[in-house]
């Protein structure tokens, strides 16, 4: 499996030399998940952060009436974990599931620490996508707050482009909170408009 991608995507925040790259990489665990295939599931604890090398993952949980509600999805180039759990180190409430066949590189938690200490411009790079992510998570929640559906699915195709076409529309209404069937007329709709 290609380590390029993700040593891009570590790029575009630190500059590795070529010793810290070739560090990093030993420390990596590959991973293929095939299709509905879970790398995490509801009550376990969070080991790893995982980077989509190919693929998609979806991030979702179960509320006590079964409904699933998918908080994010991590296509080719993303990273994915249950971040209450991994830095807790306590059971989650995230189930991590491969949407198709999905290649991954996985970084321990033990693995994380170890590189902080001996590659300490990693403790930046984690920061900024952790802050990211936060800032995500709550523009996210506000939208859902105060923004219409048609709203939410346009912020969705923004967010997620690669994914419109590609993802089930059971998950995309999921995540923007709306049936199926509610999605599918407000794509009519919005398709007439164009």
């Amino acid at each position: 499996m290609s380590t390029d991608l993700i040593l891009h995507n570590i790029g575009k925040y630190i500059n590795l030399t070529a010793e810290e790259k070739e560090y990093f990489v030993s420390l990596l665990q590959e991973k293929t998940l095939k299709r509905k295939e879970f790398l995490l599931e509801d009550g376990q604890i969070c080991k790893y952060s995982a980077f989509t090398v190919s693929g998609v993952l979806r991030g979702y949980t179960i509320d006590d009436n079964g409904f699933e509600h998918v908080l994010s999805f991590a296509p080719e180039g993303w990273w994915m974990a249950d971040m209450y759990s991994l830095i807790s180190q306590k059971p989650g409430t995230l189930n991590i599931e491969a949407i198709e066949k999905t290649e991954l590189l996985l970084l321990s938690k033990a693995n994380q620490e170890v590189l902080f200490g001996k590659v300490p411009k990693f403790e930046r790079f984690f920061r900024i996508i952790t802050e990211n992510s936060l800032v995500s998570y709550q523009q996210r929640l506000m939208d859902n707050l105060s923004l219409t559906a048609e709203e939410r699915y346009n912020n969705f195709c923004k967010r997620y482009p690669t994914l419109i076409n590609t993802l089930p529309k059971k998950d995309i209404a999921t995540y923007i909170g709306v049936t199926p069937e509610f999605l599918s007329r407000m794509q009519s709709k919005l398709l007439k408009r164009r």
